[in-house]
């Protein structure tokens, strides 16, 4: 279990001053012109070398992400792109950030940027986190005024301007380039890569899109270590982590703590159990709405990381677990979920705009248990078309809680069919 001296974000809750000066008397801000003056290959070395892999739920390594920046500038000015669209269901850690440690975020932003060549970065913010953006926008006005930001930026001889624009609260916008099209005043729909945001994303220039965690955790890293950060978790899972419990837990909340625990450890120790005990468990969905569902008997010894969930057929996304216990009914939460990627499919892939409303209209006969058995079948098979066949991930986001229902809860779908038409349950479900 983590311990307090190891936390990256000391003002997750609110308990403290959230102010510049409050951030410093925590330890940030504290020799960022040193950690500049380093140069950019030091600091893109140091995040390879800490094992850091992106925190908004690809998990791809963070330092590698930055690498692929141009060396050179061939004239075209170089942007960092911060993603605070969190609008993943469930998933509410990066505004814990936002409003209660703002300032780890902006000196993040300004040592990343450093080390990319950018001199200018954008916080894209999701439209519902008015408060949110309140906070943020406050702290950079400070960090201006305290000579943090602008020329000369806290006296490391790099000029950088850190802007904050507001979304309008669509799910399709935390998809890197549909992020770029917003912040670049268009529709919020995918681009075709390549070319890559590295080569052209925003205004055509040379962009890497980050999450809010991925960049507010740099300074500390870069202060404790990258052998401190990789100390925690399994390899290729390392450091520590936001997390966040919601549903069927005695206390949900979000909280930071290393990665590569149990899933139990993390249930019992911060989630104070499961409501009614660990027997009343019935699945998780690991890391927001689009991983795939987890039965408990897959989670009696699971771990909490990228590659144990990724080995069983999941994600570990976010990191922020839906904990449902057996008062829940799976397929009518899964056909929640597909009404939700139907709603915010944005319509320019034909697998996905045809494939979501598919999906969806199937799962709302099966959870009336008015389809028949045979359907089950050719849904898993629609799902297959649209899974890696669009633009974006959002039709493999829309198809995997339908394919992690089918494998572990198809008994459940196919008694509801039975009864429905006055026909006999099976044992399994007569249990």
């Amino acid at each position: 279990m983590l311990k307090d001296q190891d936390r990256i974000f000391t003002n997750l809750y609110g308990m403290y001053d959230r102010s510049l000066k409050g951030a410093m008397a925590r330890g940030h801000w504290d020799g960022t012109a040193d950690l500049i003056a380093k140069g950019r290959d030091w600091i893109i070395q140091e995040m390879k070398d800490s094992g850091l892999r992106g925190r908004g739920g690809a998990g791809f390594p963070t330092g590698l992400k930055w690498s692929f920046m141009p060396k050179e500038s061939d004239g075209r000015p170089h942007y960092l792109v911060i993603n605070a669209d969190e609008s993943e269901p469930a998933t509410c850690k990066d505004r814990e950030i936002m409003r209660h440690d703002p300032h780890t975020l902006i000196e993040g932003a300004l040592i990343a940027s450093f080390a990319m060549g950018a001199h200018a970065s954008y916080i894209y913010i999701r439209g519902e986190y008015i408060r949110e953006r309140e906070a943020l926008q406050a702290a950079i006005d400070e960090a201006y005024d305290k000579g943090m930001l602008g020329k000369n930026a806290a006296g490391s001889g790099w000029d950088f301007d850190l802007y904050l624009a507001h979304g309008a609260g669509a799910y399709i916008c935390g998809e890197e380039t549909a992020l770029i099209e917003s912040l670049e005043g268009k529709k919020g729909m995918p681009r075709m890569k390549p070319p890559f945001p590295a080569g052209a994303g925003l205004y055509g220039c040379p962009t890497t899109v980050n999450n809010v965690e991925s960049i507010a955790v740099v300074p500390t890293i870069l202060r404790r270590g990258a052998s401190w950060f990789a100390s925690f978790g399994r390899p290729n899972n390392a450091g520590t982590k936001l997390m966040g419990l919601t549903g069927h837990v005695n206390t949900p909340c979000v909280f930071e703590e290393q990665m590569s625990l149990t899933v139990r450890e993390i249930i019992e120790k911060h989630g104070g159990g499961i409501r009614g005990g660990w027997d009343n468990l019935k699945a998780i969905i690991p890391g927001g709405a689009s991983c795939p569902i987890l039965p408990k008997e897959k989670l009696e010894d699971a771990i909490f990381d990228f590659d144990w969930m990724r080995e069983n057929q999941s994600s570990f996304g976010t990191g922020c677990m839906i904990v449902m216990d057996k008062s829940v009914d799976v397929v009518k939460a899964v056909w929640r979920l597909s009404a939700f990627f139907k709603h915010e499919s944005c319509g320019q892939c034909t697998p996905c705009r045809e494939g979501t409303g598919w999906m969806m209209r199937v799962m709302d006969r099966l959870v009336k248990g008015e389809a028949e058995v045979e359907e089950i079948d050719m849904l898993l098979s629609v799902t297959k078309q649209v899974e890696g066949h669009t633009i974006c991930a959002l039709g493999d986001a829309a198809a995997w809680p339908i394919q992690g229902l089918i494998r572990h809860f198809r008994d459940e779908i196919e008694d509801r069919i039975r009864i429905h038409k006055g026909g006999r349950v099976s044992l399994t479900a007569a249990e």
